[in-house]
């Protein structure tokens, strides 16, 4: 049986600024900048300050401008909603200081060769007919940045018949391969590592004693020489210790990753721009916000303009529709801008909580003074969610005094030592870290006498989490860390 009935339910929905702000909590400065830039080029209504070029009437003739037909307006909105009291006009704000006689000097950047492009120069110096070269071009573009031959032979020959009609042999493709294989840099397009070690070995003068055990080790015993078992090899091929140290150190010459070294020529640095600035002034701890990429904005005048001439007359069905268009679009700007000073506030806040918590940290630099810290206690301290207080960390870098970090480095579990100190669980990898660097690498230590001298130090942990820092610390087994 149907029936209607009216019932009240408390609901609780996140409006479209809350959204808004969300959105921009999580994102790092450098991708905040092309968020405004996306904003400004999709809503007319906002604009930067910096980049206003035409002349504007001063505020007191706006201002006026608006009192005037103030009374025209619907009780839906007020104007003085729209305008900001601290806005100046951009006559004031321009300078113009150069004159066309200066001279304009722009600094050139280095564009140079691609690794794809330096492989297909070569592979045209080479003597090939029209097939061989359409083959050749294909293996090339099979090559990864490193240099190394990511497709199968199987499946190249597949691909030449169903792309390009080429109609070929995996003998065909090995025969234009073992051509590119002898192409600059040394090592290129071999299919695993071992073949491009053995490719740069070969090129080398291999009578000499120790290249020439170096490629034999390669040949016949690579899997015990990437897993270090030297006493395995000496064993096998009846050598000394000396020589197998000759020998690696031939190997350890070679670069296992070839196409990088010409790679890295064409691509764009990549630098961190940090979001927030600790100093250390005197004693005193200084935090500011990295507001180069945080252009000043503010609502679009001719907007406004257009939001006072459609109120006037909103019985005529275009002129509604217009009006409610600029009025969305105004809306938007104001939300946005509201958005971004409430991000700013709300970094500042939890960045400054995170200074005072670490303070013994931010004077000394030493991984040792940092507390154990959780986002739970950021969040206790300055009355956020802690859902707030992770997006404030993630992906935000701060530059110190020490370097610029990962924001959420500074946070950590707690572990209790033999005393009943609370310690942080990056000051015992930082212990870690150090004991393994100082160790002799003849005989490294394992991860059971690395848990014994930690008990001996108080810190009370289990063999396997010894294991898991050790880990997260890229830090191989005793037996990979060994040398001769």
């Amino acid at each position: 049986m149907l029936n209607q009935r009216l019932q009240q339910k408390l609901l609780q929905k996140l409006s479209p600024q809350q959204i808004l702000l969300m959105k921009l909590l999580q994102i790092p400065t450098i991708a905040l900048e092309q968020r405004i830039k996306q904003e400004i080029e999709e809503n007319p209504a906002l604009e930067d300050i910096e980049d206003i070029t035409e002349t504007e009437d001063s505020d007191s003739e706006i201002e006026d401008e608006f009192s005037e037909d103030s009374d025209n307006s619907d009780d839906e909105f007020d104007l003085n909603d729209y305008l900001d009291e601290d806005d100046i006009p951009s006559y004031k704000l321009n300078a113009n200081n150069s004159s066309a006689d200066d001279e304009r000097k722009d600094i050139p950047f280095s564009s140079g060769i691609s690794f794809q492009e330096l492989l297909i120069t070569q592979l045209g110096l080479r003597t090939l007919d029209e097939k061989q070269y359409l083959i050749g071009m294909n293996i090339i573009g099979n090559i990864d940045n490193s240099g190394y031959l990511n497709r199968d032979i199987e499946a190249m020959v597949d691909d030449l018949t169903f792309t390009q009609n080429i109609i070929t042999t995996k003998e065909n493709i090995l025969e234009i391969l073992e051509i590119i294989q002898d192409f600059d840099p040394p090592g290129i397009g071999a299919r695993n590592l071992r073949e491009c070690l053995i490719l740069q070995l070969k090129r080398k003068n291999t009578e000499e004693k120790s290249l020439k055990l170096a490629l034999h080790i390669l040949e016949r015993y690579f899997n015990e020489f990437t897993k270090k078992h030297y006493s395995k090899i000496i064993k096998k091929a009846e050598i000394t210790n000396k020589d197998l140290k000759e020998a690696i150190n031939e190997i350890l010459k070679l670069n296992p990753k070839p196409g990088n070294s010409l790679g890295e020529t064409s691509k764009n640095n990549h630098y961190i721009m940090p979001d927030f600035v600790i100093y250390n002034n005197n004693g005193e701890l200084e935090l500011t916000l990295n507001s180069k990429s945080s252009p000043e904005l503010r609502l679009n005048r001719s907007y406004i303009n257009m939001l006072e001439d459609y109120s006037r007359d909103k019985k005529n069905k275009k002129k509604k529709e217009a009006f409610m268009f600029v009025k969305q679009k105004i809306d938007s700007a104001k939300w946005f801008i509201d958005a971004i000073k409430q991000r700013q506030n709300t970094m500042f806040i939890t960045m400054n909580a995170i200074m005072n918590y670490q303070r013994d940290y931010f004077y000394s630099g030493d991984e040792k003074n940092l507390r154990p810290m959780i986002l739970k206690d950021i969040a206790e301290i300055v009355n956020l969610d802690i859902s707030t207080i992770s997006r404030v960390a993630n992906s935000k870098y701060v530059q110190t005094p020490f370097g610029t970090f990962l924001l959420k480095n500074f946070f950590s579990e707690s572990m209790q030592t033999s005393s009943g100190k609370e310690v942080s669980t990056r000051e015992i990898k930082k212990i870690l870290s150090e004991y393994i660097d100082a160790e002799s690498k003849i005989k490294p230590k394992t991860d059971e006498q690395l848990t014994n001298i930690l008990k001996e130090k108080g810190y009370n942990i289990a063999r396997r989490t010894v294991a898991k820092y050790r880990e997260q610390l890229n830090i191989p087994v005793a037996r990979l860390r060994k040398e001769l």
